[in-house]
C-alpha cells in the first residue's frame, strides 16, 4: 500500500489542491487544509471561540452545488487566496487580514447570490481565518484517507465515481476494497509520520454533485447503501507522531 496522491482544501466546500508533501503535526490536519471557510448568516460558529459546528452552518457543496465551480489556490508563501469564477472573474486577497476576509466575504456573497444565507436577523455571511483552527467535518482536526479499492468497488456498481467527490486528504493504492476499514482503532506509519485511525466516513449529500459541472447527477450514499449496506467511504486518522508524507510513500499498519 503507498499513497496514490495527497491533497489539501484550504477553503472549506471548495477545489482541492495537488501536493507534493505534507508536513504533519501531532492533533493537526494538513498544514492550511480547510483553514478558510464562509460562515452564512446567523451561523452558530463563533470566532471569539472557535469549536466545531456541523458544515451547514457555511457554505458547502451540501447545499451550494454551484461552488463546485470555483477553482481556488492558496500561496502559504505569500498568504493569498485566489478564487476564479466560471465567468473568469477573480479575487486575489490575503485572508489572514481582515481587509483580504472582507473582499472575499464579497466575492463570494455575490457568487452565492440567492444562497447566500443572511438568516432570519439579516446578519451577512464572513469569510473566516481562525489560527490554528480547521474547518473540517470532523470535532478534531484529522487527515482523510480512501483507498482506491472501495472507490474502485462502488464504481463497479454504479459506474464511474470521481475520486474528487469525496474529497480525501490522502488515495491509497494497491489495496483491497474495504480494507482502510480494518485499521480502525490501529497506528499507521506513513513516511515519517504515525497516525491513529478512528473513524470511518460517513458519506452525505455532498457527494451527489458533478466536481466538473455542479450538477447533481449521482447519490453515492444511496449507492453505499443499497450495495455495501452502510454508507461509508474511507476513514479519519489522528496525526499522533510528526513527520513529511508524499506521494509514493509506503503505509504500514504498526
Amino acid at each position: 500500500m503507498h499513497i496514490d496522491s495527497l491533497y489539501r482544501y484550504p477553503v472549506k466546500g471548495l477545489s482541492p489542491e495537488d501536493l507534493p508533501q505534507a508536513i504533519l503535526a501531532p492533533g493537526c490536519c494538513i498544514p492550511w487544509d480547510r483553514a478558510f471557510a464562509l460562515a452564512q448568516g446567523d451561523a452558530s460558529f463563533d470566532a471569539a471561540n472557535p469549536a466545531w459546528v456541523p458544515k451547514t452552518n457555511f457554505m458547502c457543496l451540501l447545499r451550494n452545488a454551484r461552488i463546485a465551480l470555483l477553482k481556488t489556490s492558496f500561496n502559504d508563501r505569500k498568504n493569498l487566496l485566489t478564487i476564479v469564477a466560471p465567468d473568469a472573474t477573480s479575487i486575489t486577497a490575503n485572508p489572514l487580514t481582515a481587509e483580504g476576509r472582507a473582499h472575499l466575504t464579497q466575492f463570494l456573497t455575490l457568487y452565492l447570490g440567492p444562497e447566500a444565507w443572511f438568516g432570519t436577523n439579516q446578519t451577512p455571511p464572513s469569510f473566516h481565518h481562525i489560527p490554528d483552527h480547521s474547518f473540517c467535518d470532523h470535532v478534531s482536526q484529522v487527515v482523510s484517507l480512501i483507498g482506491l479499492g472501495s472507490l474502485g468497488a462502488l464504481t463497479a456498481v454504479a459506474g464511474h465515481r470521481d475520486k474528487r467527490r469525496f474529497r480525501a486528504n490522502i488515495y491509497v493504492d494497491n489495496i483491497p476494497p474495504w480494507e482502510e476499514f480494518n485499521w480502525l482503532g490501529k497506528s499507521i506509519r506513513i513516511g515519517t509520520a504515525t497516525l491513529l485511525v478512528q473513524d470511518r466516513i460517513d458519506r452525505c449529500g455532498a457527494t451527489s454533485v458533478n466536481p466538473d459541472t455542479a450538477i447533481r447527477d449521482a447519490n453515492p450514499v444511496r449507492e453505499l447503501q443499497q450495495n455495501f449496506g452502510h454508507v461509508d467511504l474511507g476513514v479519519f486518522a489522528e496525526v499522533t507522531n510528526a513527520g513529511t508524507i508524499k506521494p509514493g510513500d509506503i503505509i504500514q499498519i504498526i
